[in-house]
């Protein structure tokens, strides 16, 4: 229930961020460039400066509703519909909501609308369909709204924030970060691709992904990568210590896995494992490519946990974590820590101390 509450608080944020931009830059197109048009006429009520002022302000707090509004239709629109539907059909179908609930409220308030607009209408209230302003405002809308869906694709697709800061170019040079990386891969699943065969095996992944993906923004984690069955998942370093995100996205991998096992023995004939490693550290990140951008992560880290995946059949556990970050983790009463011993990985020339952690 809190997570609920904490993505339809972010989802309202960005929504009224947005909107708020959206709205004060229609009211500067209007104010500036239209003086009158047919069935509208924009009431210059204050001279000057402070005019202008108070017609920005009345947008800003259109924006505002509208922000709450559209906030309110993805929050409920995401809880109806399944994420597996395609791209494109989600942003129809989107639009197609937003474009039935935007002219619904604007019919039910236009006079409050042409009021907070500082405008006088020719046209009698429940006739504005049929009215170029209206439509034109209406378009606006619909047109931002797309703009808006395009940006939330984007952020998704590169990770939380990175959108933006390769949009200022942060990371045309290479930049040092500290952050936290988790190999999670497959157990056995060569066996398994053999017993399943190539078509049912894809879809036991998807499946497992989309699990994964049920659990990823509860514990604040980024996907860096999918490679075949194997997931690159990645934290800023304090963000993945707070709360034990690296460690418990893990767990609750496990137990959403566990409690659709019924699903995965009638569609499979397995319930699935997963094995991982983690460690974290400073590293470079850096923007690569011309033809296909990616945000690319450069150092030790990154080899380091990888190896540490590596070993998890060797010692048949689950999960192993390096020292190094154990030492930063606060291990509770849910948790238990197991040291088991040093390890050369392969490439490096000194070993590694590991442990593995479990629920109690």
């Amino acid at each position: 229930m809190n997570y609920t509450l904490k993505q339809y608080l972010q989802l309202l944020k960005q929504s009224v961020l947005f909107w708020t931009i959206a709205m004060v830059l229609y009211s500067i197109f209007r104010y500036y460039g239209i003086d009158s048009e047919e069935g509208l006429a924009i009431i210059k009520k204050y001279n000057g400066t402070l005019g202008a002022f108070y017609y920005f302000i009345k947008f800003i707090h259109i924006g505002v509703l509208i922000g709450v509004l559209y906030a309110s239709v993805d929050f409920i629109f995401n809880a109806l519909t399944s994420n597996k539907i395609s791209l494109t059909n989600d942003i129809i179908l989107r639009t197609l909501f937003h474009f039935i609930v935007t002219f619904t409220v604007f019919m039910m308030i236009t006079d409050l609308f042409v009021t907070l607009t500082y405008t006088t209408s020719h046209t009698h209230t429940g006739l504005y369909c049929f009215n170029k302003s209206f439509w034109a405002a209406i378009l606006y809308i619909i047109l931002a709204s797309f703009v808006f869906s395009f940006i939330k694709i984007a952020n998704e697709k590169f990770g939380k924030g990175v959108f933006i800061k390769m949009l200022l170019g942060k990371y045309k040079n290479p930049q040092e970060e500290k952050r936290i990386f988790m190999f999670l891969d497959l157990k056995d699943s060569t066996t398994i691709a053999e017993k399943l065969g190539h078509f049912k095996y894809s879809q036991l992944i998807q499946d497992c992904f989309y699990d994964l993906n049920k659990v990823v923004p509860k514990h604040n984690a980024e996907i860096y990568q999918y490679v075949g069955d194997e997931v690159v998942l990645s934290w800023p370093y304090k963000r993945g210590l707070a709360d034990n995100n690296c460690v418990n996205l893990f767990f609750a991998f496990q137990q959403r896995k566990q409690a659709k096992s019924e699903y995965y023995l009638q569609k499979y004939g397995v319930v699935p494992e997963f094995k991982a490693g983690l460690h974290g550290g400073k590293l470079m990140v850096t923007e690569v490519g011309i033809v296909k951008k990616e945000i690319a992560y450069h150092g030790d880290v990154i080899n380091t946990s990888a190896r540490i995946q590596g070993q998890c059949n060797a010692y048949k556990v689950p999960l192993l974590i390096s020292d190094k970050l154990i030492q930063d983790l606060k291990i509770n009463a849910n948790l238990t820590c197991q040291f088991l011993g040093s390890v050369l990985l392969k490439g490096k020339q000194e070993e590694v101390n590991i442990h593995t952690i479990a629920r109690v």
